[in-house]
């Protein structure tokens, strides 16, 4: 689709908050004129990235939610620890956590980065694997300053089914 596509369908939502993500929208190189022209054309726009790209690009009016990578993922090695420093009052940092030592884990790194200094922090249950009660109980326990979110996708539709 042309940009020209692109902004007819966005607009024909009627809807003034546009998310881009999917796979990682980062590796598309024309996602960053696409973000420029939704902000120019007074869309609210968020981006939701891995993390293991450069967000320092990203027009500085798009709302970036940037994963860090938990051990349980097996994925810890690809975070862009450098991406810390681009994030501002307006950005995300949103952990995945399979279970208690992800949930330990990912207090230091708020800790040691200083994060709720910096950004809004996310938690998040890995479906099926970590129970959802069990996180809130935790992060209420430990008066842990991010926000409990649920991978709401996995509620609305059937996470077995390939390509959701």
């Amino acid at each position: 689709m042309s940009f020209e596509e692109i902004l007819t369908k966005v607009k024909s939502f009627q809807c003034s908050l546009v998310e881009v993500t999917g796979g990682e929208p980062l590796a598309q190189e024309n996602v960053f004129p696409l973000l420029k022209l939704l902000c120019d054309h007074k869309f609210d726009v968020m981006i939701e990235t891995g993390g293991h790209r450069d967000i320092s690009r990203i027009d500085p009016r798009v709302k970036r939610i940037v994963d860090i990578k938990c051990p349980g993922s097996k994925m810890e090695k690809r975070n862009r620890w450098e991406n810390i420093s681009s994030l501002t009052s307006n950005d995300e940092i949103k952990f995945v956590l399979a279970d208690r030592a992800d949930y330990e884990w990912a207090k230091q790194i708020i800790n040691d980065y200083e994060l709720a200094d910096r950004c809004t922090i996310l938690f998040s249950p890995v479906f099926g694997s970590l129970n959802n009660r069990e996180l809130a109980e935790w992060m209420l326990r430990d008066h842990v300053q991010a926000t409990y979110q649920l991978q709401m996708h996995k509620y609305i539709w059937d996470p077995t089914t390939r390509g959701v």
